[in-house]
């Protein structure tokens, strides 16, 4: 169970992600003048812009933790 709960979180991390308006305050008056279509797109593409670092930061940190804990767990060890 407990290989399954980063997946979940990911998964769930997208659907929020995709549910959620990520646009600022000059996204927001320049997607009110193009119509409801492109907005969608526009707030889509700030939403996957902010995806990428935030899943190249998650990884690395798992790797980090990853290496601490089996680092402390040698270090019990002997």
């Amino acid at each position: 169970m407990k290989k399954w709960r980063p997946v979940f979180i990911l998964l769930v991390s997208i659907f929020l992600f995709q549910l959620s308006k990520a646009q600022c305050s000059i996204c927001t008056k320049t997607a009110q003048q193009l119509g409801e279509g492109p907005a969608s797109a526009l707030n889509n593409a700030i939403i996957y812009l902010m995806m990428t670092p935030l899943i190249i930061m998650g990884f690395v940190g798992y790797r980090w933790w990853k290496r601490e804990k089996a680092l402390t767990d040698f270090e019990r060890q002997s």
